[in-house]
């Protein structure tokens, strides 16, 4: 299998965590790529008509492409446990999507100051899509660690990447103040040797 990839993409990380937890990263090529939205350059458009990454291409079927299609694959094939059953699963892929809605919301903040020319950006736009992050944040922190706490699943894998992501490109924000509960889950899920292994470059 090839993945396309970018050592910076949260998404991608997501994937990667999934292959070290499974023991599948001597299975996948990884392949440089990169571009935006106005500027696709290395992006895998021949197999992956969205033109983003992480896309994974099989020798056995169509490439598949968005972190979580991805992800559920590589789960069934090693016939590992990171969904578990209903009723825990609906609240794993909730907080798989909780993870995820925060990388859509710190992506649209970075593409906006990136791509956009500096008369044309719009403040108030940057913060609202900072208010997503912050209300996800706030939930994270008041209603899920003990579900964080619990047997590794990819809403874990999600949400680590996610945090890591705003470390990496948001730092001056400082999520972690009056978060303290989400912030001490954050410190010890980054020491998993997956963790470790995947911390974003660039």
């Amino acid at each position: 299998m090839r993945l396309f990839y970018s050592p910076a993409s949260p998404y991608v990380r997501k994937v990667m965590v999934v292959l070290h937890e499974t023991g599948q990263v001597g299975d996948v090529t990884l392949v440089p790529a990169g571009g935006t939205p106005v500027d696709p350059a290395t992006m895998p458009v021949a197999i992956n008509p969205m033109g983003k990454i992480p896309t994974l291409e099989r020798p056995d079927g169509p490439a598949l492409y968005d972190s979580r299609v991805i992800c559920r694959y590589l789960n069934d094939r090693a016939g590992a446990a990171l969904y578990p059953d209903a009723p825990r699963l609906w609240e794993t892929l909730t907080l798989e999507a909780t993870g995820d809605g925060i990388l859509d919301a710190a992506i649209l903040m970075i593409y906006e100051n990136r791509t956009r020319p500096e008369e044309h950006r719009v403040p108030a736009w940057v913060e609202g899509q900072w208010a997503k992050i912050a209300r996800a944040l706030d939930v994270l922190n008041a209603r899920w660690i003990s579900h964080l706490n619990g047997p590794l699943d990819i809403g874990q894998i999600a949400v680590g990447a996610a945090l890591g992501y705003l470390d990496l490109r948001l730092d001056a924000r400082n999520w972690r103040m009056g978060r303290p509960e989400l912030a001490a889950w954050a410190e010890g899920f980054g020491q998993r040797d997956s963790m470790i292994a995947t911390t974003p470059k660039g």
